[in-house]
Parts: structure tokens; sequence; C-alpha cells
């Protein structure tokens, strides 16, 4: 871990992580971003609980399994995922174009696939703690505005927020695209913090380098830009530290 300190700003640098479940033709690189902070008790982050980096070969399939008290939210920058759970009835299929939020609280049971001519997947499963136990669980699963390069893009917010998509808790998710060279602003809101992962390419923030899979919690006023090394793929969470959170979760807990 890196701990690098801009002003009033302070960055936690986490490399690559070494915690890797394999299983088969489906690995999980799990990212705790509680982990980024040197002694900080948690291994999430207020309401993010877990960034799982997926990777599916083609024809795997995850069977039927039980969620409790999370939210699930499945972010897939290419290729295809194959959905099923108990509550629509068929395939739901998260690709480029399309976000998927499973409000996955009281109880909830789903699986996943790819099939034997689906190309190799790699994609984000992203853990949110909601803000209390046993509530109503829902599907959210709709097409997602094109991305415009060195725009970041809205896909979900707390409720009532100016979001395509809503979880029950206090964080937003951006993503971006920046051409090699190209630069951003990072995402940053007074009294929040900020969490970003690099997907692909390799970035410069606050005079720290960053690689792929690669990640840091920024603390404080913010004010920093992101600028790309190569051309970049990334997301930034915006996260209220204080929000209240349950822990119930069968992954976030």
């Amino acid at each position: 871990m890196i701990h690098k300190k801009t002003a009033d700003t302070q960055i936690y640098k986490a490399p690559r992580t070494a915690l890797t479940v394999p299983r088969g033709g489906f690995t999980i690189h799990l990212n705790f971003p509680g982990h980024n902070i040197p002694g900080h008790a948690d291994h999430g982050y207020g309401p993010l609980a877990v960034i799982a980096e997926s990777i599916l070969e083609p024809g795997t399939w995850i069977r039927l399994h039980e969620h409790a008290n999370d939210e699930i939210i499945s972010w897939v920058p290419r290729s295809v995922m194959r959905h099923y759970n108990d509550l629509t009835v068929g395939e739901l299929v998260t690709d480029p174009n399309h976000l998927m939020v499973m409000n996955a609280v009281r109880s909830f049971g789903h699986e996943e696939r790819t099939l034997e001519d689906d190309p190799h997947l790699r994609m984000l499963q992203i853990i949110v703690r909601p803000h209390a136990p046993d509530l109503e669980p829902k599907i959210q699963h709709a097409p997602i505005a094109p991305p415009v390069a060195g725009a970041w893009r809205h896909l979900f917010g707390p409720e009532g927020a100016e979001a395509p998509f809503a979880v029950r808790n206090e964080i937003h998710l951006y993503d971006v695209r920046l051409d090699e060279g190209a630069s951003a602003a990072l995402p940053s809101l007074a009294g929040w913090d900020t969490y970003f992962y690099v997907f692909t390419g390799a970035v410069e923030v606050g005079g720290t380098r960053f690689g792929e899979a690669e990640s840091a919690v920024v603390t404080g006023d913010g004010g920093l830009t992101v600028t790309a090394e190569a051309e970049t793929l990334l997301v930034a969470f915006l996260i209220d530290p204080d929000a209240t959170i349950t822990r119930a979760g069968t992954v976030g807990r």
C-alpha cells in the first residue's frame, strides 16, 4: 500500500489484489476497498463492500445460489453475461449497452452463465451495503447511455438522485474512457470520499501511477485530475463514509 498526501487530500493506493478464488471456468479477484487504508478495521469502505473482478470462460454456468442484504451491480464493459433469477421470467443479458442492479435484500436467488460461443468475459460485480436489512428485493435492468470519450458517465446513485439506476445507500458510480494523454477531473463531493479502480490502461493521479487492476481511496478536499498514460477505462465511486450500513449481507458483511 502507498499512502500519499497532496495538500489536504490523501491517496491510499492498493496494488492488484492477490485475493483470488478459482472455480474452474469462473475466477474471482476480490478487491476490498477498506484494505487500502492501513489499520482500517473494516474490509469495506462505508457502503462499498467489495469490488469483484469476475472472469467467466465460455460455457461457464454458475448455478442458482442465494443472496440476502446485498445490492449487486453487474458492470460489463465487453462481452456478455447471461443472468437468471427468481424475480423475473427468462434471461437478462448484461453487456456494454446494459447495466443490471439487483437490489437483492431480503432474499434472492440467481444464476449466471456464458454460452459456449460467447466471448471470454471480464467484468465487475460491485457489492453495496444497503442502509437497512430485509428490504424488498427488486431487479433493475435497462440500456445505459453510450459512453462519450473523456466524460464521466453516471451509472447509479442513491434513491432520489439524478442517476439512471438506484441503490439503497449513499454511493454513486461513474465510468470514463480516456485516450492516451487525455485528462479528467476525478469525481468529488464535499464531505464524501472517492474510490477508483483502473479496469484497463494506466493513469497518473496526484503524482502516483496506477496500472490495470490497481485502485485508490481518496479522502479530503479532492480536486485531483486523472491523466491517462495509455488508453484507459476507469470506474470511480463517490462514497459517504459516514452512511448508515447493514452488515447482514451474504457478501457485504
